[in-house]
């Protein structure tokens, strides 16, 4: 028996060494298309299910170059079990997505485009993403005639009191890929770290587009003089 578990644990030490290191460039890939500048943004991958351990992004590190070894390996509690570094404050939305989506990565982003899109869209309670071919790199997504609804919530420090109002949004919207905290950023996940990822690219890239179209028709509008918009509205 004593053996049986120090295999297990030696076998869980190396899974967290392979996670703990594509982690880390994926966070970086991140970094580089300007998603998680500087030290904003934290990355998760789940190393066990029973138990629950989970791979996760030291805080306050800048992601441009992160390191296998400032990724920490957390327990259910959120208790760290390897790693000295202290762990992001959002390790509770982590490990509520992983639970409740069985979810085995959670990626968190902070571009420029998700945080003026979910300050704009915040009263709607979400925005919907449609009639793109991008979406079709979404898991389970099969035509571009497909609607997305990226939910936003308000941002808040009370990680437990955060965790509680996102899970109750994906509850209510559980087709979801993603969820914007307001004026913060982006949270998506996948059943690994490849689908996480591809979804930060499909819902960063439609964000922008969606940012960029709003931007090109408020300056097509502003710059037609007002007789030639009247003339055109005659035609």
């Amino acid at each position: 028996m004593a053996v049986q578990k120090h295999m297990e644990q030696e076998e869980t030490k190396t899974q967290f060494s392979r996670i703990a290191e594509h982690l880390s460039q994926v966070g970086r890939e991140l970094c580089q298309r300007g998603w998680a500048l500087g030290t904003s943004g934290n990355f998760s991958a789940v190393v066990n299910r029973n138990p629950l351990r989970l791979a996760i992004t030291s805080t306050g590190i800048d992601k441009s170059n992160l390191r296998a070894e400032q990724i920490v390996q957390i327990d259910e509690s959120g208790k760290v079990i390897e790693g000295s570094h202290r762990f992001s404050a959002e390790a509770k939305l982590h490990l509520m997505i992983t639970n409740h989506l069985g979810a085995n990565a959670v990626l968190h982003t902070h571009s420029v485009w998700g945080t003026l899109l979910s300050e704009r869209e915040a009263a709607q309670g979400g925005l919907t993403l449609a009639g793109y071919e991008m979406l079709k790199g979404l898991r389970g997504v099969a035509t571009h005639e497909y609607q997305e609804w990226l939910p936003i919530v308000a941002n808040s420090q009370d990680m437990s009191a955060l965790s509680k109002e996102v899970q109750a949004i994906l509850e209510q919207y559980p087709y979801c890929h993603g969820v914007l905290l307001r004026g913060h950023g982006l949270y998506t996940w996948g059943r690994d770290l490849s689908e996480a990822k591809r979804h930060v690219e499909i819902l960063e890239f439609l964000l922008e587009v969606r940012g960029r179209t709003i931007g090109i028709e408020a300056g097509s509008a502003a710059t037609v003089p007002q007789a030639s918009r009247l003339a055109i509205a005659k035609r």
